[in-house]
């Protein structure tokens, strides 16, 4: 018997420069990926999502540490595990599929592969526009070579 998920996994958007004729307020096409900004339908509310568990789309990845909603600059750092095991990873706005605050849970668009290869969160860089070109480059690139939603089983 298949099980219903509650919260069924949202489409990624397109690559940039792929979006269709919609575009937003801010002239980008609807469904371009923005790295730094909460998509329209992710339930992300100026709530503090600090403590809240972070799931890949593979499983679970993590915690939040802290969360930033500051417009065309939102994130989330990521620790991945206990210290001397795991990092903490800066995740843009944009990675974020929906939220769950009932279950305190943040679902990201990223396999747990990805989240793990991507750059070390750099406290004295994250308002750095080179760290965060970078960053937002990664996120964006990883849309083409792994699509969101779909883990490789090694």
């Amino acid at each position: 018997m298949a099980r219903r998920d509650a919260h069924p996994a949202r489409p990624a958007p397109s690559p940039p420069g792929t979006g269709g004729p919609s575009s937003g307020s801010d002239g980008q096409p609807g469904n371009a990926f923005d790295p730094w900004r909460y998509r329209a339908d992710t339930a992300v509310t100026d709530l503090d999502l600090a403590g809240y568990q972070v799931e890949a789309s593979d499983g679970g990845i993590g915690k939040v540490d802290q969360a930033s909603h500051a417009v065309n600059s939102s994130y989330l750092v990521v620790d991945t595990g206990p210290w001397f095991f795991g990092r903490r990873v800066m995740l843009p706005a944009g990675t974020v599929n929906h939220v769950d605050h009932n279950k305190r849970k943040v679902h990201v668009d990223r396999s747990k592969d990805q989240i793990r290869a991507a750059p070390e969160y750099d406290e004295t860089a994250d308002t750095d526009p080179a760290y965060r070109d970078r960053l937002g480059g990664y996120y964006s690139d990883t849309y083409s070579a792994i699509p969101p939603g779909t883990a490789r089983k090694g």
